[in-house]
């Protein structure tokens, strides 16, 4: 998260509901609000852990504010995968110190996006574009926009200038999300060829690999390719070493 604990391209790599339609999706809590009591950092937190590069950010803030925001910004990190939400109260403890940095925002932005709260994540993923101009938001905002039922917004994304300057994990979690709109507006042949061209079947070890062939199968199951889906599916599962998709249980249900 936000180079802090977690590096900004975790979050990408996190994204499991990436190629889900919006009503497959975690149904969540309504988020919280900002001016809601700022949760305790968990003991033992100094902010010290966080990366140099944040810590450099925050050297534009006073000594004693960059301190609270920094052990917010790690305990962000230190619970996303475990408590999303108490995540996300963290970075708006963040936020509210320090809105007009870059890396709160992002933060803030990616632990909503973990705790299902896509219109917060939209906005603060798109206000930290603002202020730094990156472009590694794209996969997130492109399926924040597909997670809010507009997927016409998220083919939007992948037109963005900046989509160019991706590096190629990043691409490929963009064509997943793109490739997801698609199948929600009824268009998986358009799908499965967007896929085909970032290489479902390349032998890379890579963390994307295997959402990349599951985006694959799901694709060519909605085209009514089944046996090829099924083929991807166990492809899927092949390269999914951390079970970040649920292609064990799809091959399952088209099993039984």
């Amino acid at each position: 998260m936000a180079r802090g604990v977690r590096h900004r391209g975790d979050a990408v790599e996190d994204q499991e509901e990436c190629a889900m339609p919006p009503e497959r999706r975690s149904r969540r809590r309504p988020p919280p609000k900002e001016q809601d009591a700022a949760p305790e950092v968990p003991e033992g937190v100094t902010g010290k852990e966080l990366d140099r590069s944040v810590r450099q950010q925050l050297r534009s803030l006073p000594d004693r504010l960059a301190g609270t925001v920094a052990r917010h910004l790690v305990a962000a990190g230190v619970l996303l995968d475990t408590d999303p939400e108490e995540a996300y109260r963290h970075t708006l403890a963040a936020r509210t110190r320090a809105s007009r940095l870059a890396v709160v925002r992002e933060a803030c932005g990616e632990a909503a996006y973990r705790a299902g709260h896509y219109a917060e994540a939209l906005a603060e993923l798109r206000a930290a574009r603002r202020i730094n101009g990156a472009a590694d938001y794209l996969p997130l905002i492109a399926d924040c926009e597909r997670a809010l039922s507009r997927p016409e917004r998220a083919l939007a994304v992948a037109k963005d200038d900046g989509a160019d300057r991706l590096d190629r994990a990043a691409r490929v979690e963009l064509a997943i999300v793109i490739a997801g709109a698609r199948l929600d507006l009824g268009q998986p042949d358009m799908a499965v060829r967007l896929l085909e061209g970032v290489g479902p079947g390349s032998d890379a070890h890579a963390p994307w690999i295997a959402r990349l062939r599951y985006a694959y199968a799901d694709a060519l199951l909605a085209g009514g390719r089944r046996t090829e889906a099924i083929e991807w599916f166990h492809r899927a599962v092949a390269a999914d070493s951390h079970h970040v998709t649920d292609a064990v249980e799809r091959l399952e249900q088209l099993d039984s």
